[in-house]
């Protein structure tokens, strides 16, 4: 599935899936994403919210005043984002007649207690769950939760694109290769994207596989990293709710 990162706000994308009518997700401000449907003559079948934070809803009543097509949301968040069509939670599916495509909902809440993300067709859109080489703060839940949403994602296929809310991707390799400095994989990804970004691209979508490799917040069983959270904290190297809470502090705090 073709998707297009539109920049909007300082650092959030949100996301055009579709090569004819398009799902938009996460609008957080209207103003460029109807710049863009405008521009390329698109009409829009369907609006994903992952969570109700309003860098990812801002501009969801504007544009779905000017471009109208059923909105999904989670559940649990439907009354803080208002204008909610279709509400959704953990094991749904959202089809979209007008392309062609289901996808599948799956529970990451940590960030938010209600934040979803959505799969199908290759593609995961994961709002501030999973980004390139990290994950988003702890807000509403608990650390245990949101390691148990991210152990979800971490179980689809190799080549999934993961496509998060924000363009985080080198503040995240720079804490990455501190829990990890002689991952080589981190080395090499933060030089592909020092690249990207000087051209001014994205540096999303990121690839399943590679954050597998490189994303500390998927690397909690890995040896490298329960010895890093070892050496700030005491706690059971063999419990991965503690490795991952120990690793998410750390970047809070840098």
């Amino acid at each position: 599935m073709n998707v297009v990162a539109v920049p909007v706000l300082s650092d959030n994308y949100v996301w055009i899936a579709g090569s004819g009518p398009v799902i938009v997700v996460d609008p957080g401000a209207a103003g460029p994403v109807a710049d863009y449907l405008q521009q390329h003559e698109l009409d829009v079948a369907a609006y994903f919210i992952t969570h109700h934070h309003g860098d990812h809803i801002g501009g969801l009543v504007e544009l779905s005043a000017d471009h109208p097509a059923p909105i999904y949301a989670p559940a649990e968040a439907a009354n803080q984002i208002g204008r909610v069509d279709y509400t959704i939670t953990a094991g749904d599916q959202v089809r979209v007649d007008a392309l062609g495509v289901a996808f599948d909902v799956i529970g990451v809440p940590g960030h938010t207690l209600g934040h979803v993300a959505f799969h199908g067709e290759g593609v995961l859109f994961c709002g501030d769950a999973l980004f390139r080489a990290g994950c988003g703060r702890v807000f509403e839940g608990r650390f245990d939760q949101m390691r148990a949403g991210l152990a979800r994602l971490r179980q689809l296929p190799d080549d999934t694109a993961v496509c998060g809310g924000h363009e985080y991707t080198e503040k995240n390799l720079a804490f990455a290769a501190k829990v990890e400095p002689d991952n080589e994989q981190i080395t090499r990804v933060q030089q592909m994207v020092a690249t990207s970004r000087a051209h001014g691209e994205p540096s999303l979508p990121g690839r399943l596989d590679e954050e597998r490799a490189i994303n500390p917040f998927l690397r909690w069983d890995q040896p490298h990293v329960t010895a890093a959270a070892a050496a700030r904290d005491d706690i059971d190297t063999t419990d991965a709710d503690a490795v991952f809470a120990s690793i998410r502090r750390w970047k809070d705090a840098s």
